[in-house]
């Protein structure tokens, strides 16, 4: 039987997230559309016809893993969550988008791109975004809100890095792991990464 044939939008869907895994492993420069397009299952040209430039796709890329996570974090907010704190809540939330491939890295490379005429800018909103959340949405106070982005700047590091291909046998990375991953470590050493995967 044959799978059902995608709409245009869900092919579109589809380019966008594996665009995301690419960009997440490789960055802006390192990616060509032609990377994206064998890694979504579609032609090359049709990625240019559908999004018109890398650029384009980068932004499209850029703008899905925001709204993910802003989408996360929100949810996190009003879920119900067996007493847990609202600071417990949005961090499980963040190490939950570990199942986005890519997606924690691709706003990394996006906010090393702010020299980019045009990457740049909606890089600085988006990141302007996630701390406004925090202040406003969340109510963190600014130093709550500074520690909760520089853990997750840390837990995006970790993940560019594939550090996890030296856990268990470098025990300062056990411990870093177990520091940053107290309760979610067995399910985020499944999900993230490891050095011989391209994205």
């Amino acid at each position: 039987m044959s799978s059902p044939r995608l709409s245009s939008g869900e092919r579109r869907e589809q380019i966008v997230l594996a665009a995301v895994a690419v960009f997440g492993a490789r960055g802006y420069v390192g990616t060509t559309t032609d990377e994206v397009a064998r890694a979504a299952g579609v032609s090359q040209p049709y990625v240019v016809r559908l999004f018109g430039s890398k650029e384009n796709l980068f932004l499209a890329a850029m703008e899905e893993s925001l709204d993910r996570m802003m989408s996360s974090f929100r949810a996190a907010l009003v879920a119900d969550d067996s007493g847990l704190s609202t600071e417990k809540r949005i961090g499980r939330a963040y190490v939950d988008l570990l199942n986005v491939r890519g997606m924690h890295q691709m706003l990394a490379h996006s906010y090393l791109l702010g020299s980019h005429p045009v990457i740049g800018p909606a890089a600085r909103r988006g990141f302007t975004t996630v701390w406004r959340f925090f202040r406003e949405e969340a109510g963190f106070d600014a130093e709550s809100a500074r520690n909760f982005m520089a853990e997750g700047m840390l837990i995006s590091t970790m993940i560019g890095l594939r550090i996890v291909d030296d856990y268990g046998t470098d025990p300062e990375i056990d411990e870093l792991f177990a520091a940053c991953f107290p309760t979610e470590l067995s399910s985020v050493l499944d999900l993230v990464p490891r050095g011989n995967e391209p994205w």
